[in-house]
């Protein structure tokens, strides 16, 4: 490989990332909540590269956030600070974030029980320094959190400010649930909810004597149809708006000029008698994370809205018409076709490397990092 390479010349199935519609996305995402007044703390989990990381923190290598440690300690190598874990506290991990709070100048945690600033709370950080701790709350996401109408939460987070040796941040939550949103207006009303649970929880902390300087919501869908109420939070943290995907386009989040990635695929067979293409592209190069949910099975085939992934085996994958017969002359061996996945952090996970583009060549290698 060499760059400004022809995309159409690579080994398939690769993964491809178009360079300027990554540079549009996060320069919409930067300027909406740079309106707004609120800081954008953007996620790495999909992508996880320095290089995106660069573009979405505009070369600050500040304040982002993670899903991995391993993400945290590979943006801790390259120079970035200001990194929020945001995973419920692995109690096995402990060290490993303790570690990581007396090197950086600023390393979150985020926890969602009792137990969890228990752990904290042996283990004392050196040099003074307080363990930074965000309050994970569960605001209809159904995953991770505190459920803020539960009297527990409130007792928790006077806990975690009587606690030595521990800070109190802020409250996070991750409202998710719009995921399963049809359109604008109900993406937006999700995001109102979350943020008005958040916003409430923070006025009663203040109210029983819990200082609490930060609230954070996040989501692609929602920060990409922001509501007023959200210009009330300190930060937000969508992640998959760098790439977008078909899931994306699907809740109404997106266009498909926005998706800046593509699988790209060659057929390898003809197969008539079951009315079939097959193509060197299965759940290893792209996942099954859709399950089949789109009209057009586990992805979108770009251009041809006729065509249906209904099947993927290892390396393999079915291609059927969505009715009719399919015209095997306009598909012969070895040409190539461009797959939006369905979701690009399940989909970029599966590949070591992402072959970024410009006017279709190749003009830079990403490696991610991977692990946990």
């Amino acid at each position: 490989m060499s760059f400004g390479q022809s995309l159409t010349t690579l080994h398939t199935p690769v993964f491809t990332v178009d360079l300027q519609t990554v540079k549009r996305n996060v320069s919409q995402m930067n300027q909406r909540f740079k309106a707004m007044g609120v800081k954008l703390r953007p996620h790495m989990k999909t992508h996880k590269t320095v290089q995106g990381a660069d573009i979405m923190t505009g070369r600050t290598r500040r304040c982002i956030e993670v899903s991995t440690l391993a993400e945290a300690h590979f943006y801790a190598d390259a120079g970035y600070d200001d990194i929020l874990y945001a995973y419920p506290l692995p109690f096995d991990k402990v060290e490993d974030c303790a570690a990581l709070s007396e090197r950086l100048e600023i390393f979150h945690v985020l926890i969602d029980s009792q137990a969890a600033l228990e752990e904290l709370s042996k283990r004392r950080l050196k040099a003074g320094k307080s363990w930074l701790v965000w309050l994970k709350v569960d605001c209809g996401n159904g995953r991770a959190g505190v459920r803020s109408e539960d009297p527990e939460s409130m007792e928790l987070a006077k806990n975690i400010t009587l606690t030595e040796g521990v800070e109190l941040v802020g409250v996070y939550a991750h409202c998710g649930n719009n995921y399963y949103s049809k359109g604008v207006q109900e993406i937006q009303a999700v995001a109102k909810a979350t943020t008005n649970v958040i916003l409430d929880f923070v006025d009663r902390l203040k109210e029983a004597g819990v200082k609490c300087p930060n609230s954070s919501i996040g989501s692609t869908p929602s920060c990409s149809h922001p509501v007023a109420e959200m210009a009330k939070l300190t930060e937000v943290h969508p992640g998959n708006y760098v790439f977008y995907d078909a899931q994306q386009m699907g809740i109404g989040s997106c266009t498909m000029e926005d998706v800046a990635v593509r699988v790209l695929t060659r057929v390898v067979g003809h197969y008539p008698h079951r009315n079939e293409l097959l193509i060197d592209c299965g759940w290893t190069a792209l996942s099954l994370h859709s399950l089949g949910k789109l009209p057009t099975g586990y992805a979108v085939i770009e251009g041809h809205p006729d065509l249906k992934l209904t099947a993927m085996s290892q390396e393999h994958g079915h291609i059927q018409p969505v009715s009719g017969e399919i015209d095997f002359k306009r598909f012969p061996l070895g040409s190539i076709l461009f797959i939006i996945p369905y979701h690009a952090c399940a989909t970029a996970a599966m590949h070591s490397a992402y072959y970024v583009h410009s006017d279709g060549k190749v003009v830079d290698v990403w490696k991610p990092t991977r692990g946990w």
